[in-house]
């Protein structure tokens, strides 16, 4: 799988898979110039991502969702709160099997088409994950319960249904700082989904 000729990894240690695993990998790079480098990086796998989008033409208006997320909270965010779209890992689940799934959990809503999007790194300079990017339209009927996570998990997720044009405007505001939400956001935006 890694077959790029001027990257040789060198070492691997593993600093630490009591969540995710945290690895240290010491390679040997070519340089522009022809010459090689030895660097030291560390890469956080937690496996592969799918977030969705819902949104309702009748409505104008889209699902998110409201959760505590520590690493925010470290960084500054007072109450740990983040408004984001429905996202899940993979786990053993092909993309779009997994984010059916996320969202029946998250969200109560059992959808039956789901559009993807986009796939993309969030952050490439230290975590290895790509997430896989959704869209599909929600309805009243479509709903099965009334979502907030997985006990057994320790969710504890509250389901935002707000106006389209309310949730562009969180993210001028700095309400909505989740980038995987903004891209979705934007993408219904240039998209028309709403239109």
């Amino acid at each position: 799988m890694l077959s790029n000729p001027e990257v040789h990894i060198k070492q691997t240690e593993v600093l630490s898979d009591n969540w995710y695993t945290l690895r240290k990998i010491t390679f040997d790079i070519r340089q522009p110039n022809g010459e090689w480098s030895t660097q030291s990086r560390e890469a956080y796998d937690r496996g592969n991502g799918a977030v969705i989008l819902l949104y309702s033409r009748e409505k104008q208006a889209v699902v998110l969702t409201r959760q505590f997320r520590m690493p925010t909270y470290l960084n500054g965010n007072a109450s740990g709160m983040l408004i984001e779209a429905c996202a899940g890992l993979l786990d053993q689940d092909n993309a779009e099997d997994c984010i059916r799934r996320e969202t029946e959990e998250e969200t109560g809503y059992r959808v039956r088409n789901v559009t993807k999007v986009l796939e993309a790194y969030m952050s490439p300079g230290s975590v290895t994950e790509i997430l896989y990017f959704f869209v599909a339209e929600y309805a009243e009927e479509l709903r099965v319960h009334a979502g907030g996570g997985v006990e057994h998990e320790q969710e504890s997720i509250e389901v935002l249904e707000l106006p389209f044009t309310e949730a562009l405007q969180m993210v001028q505001t700095g309400a909505i700082k989740d980038a995987k939400t903004m891209l979705l956001l934007q993408y219904a935006q240039l998209n028309n989904l709403l239109g």
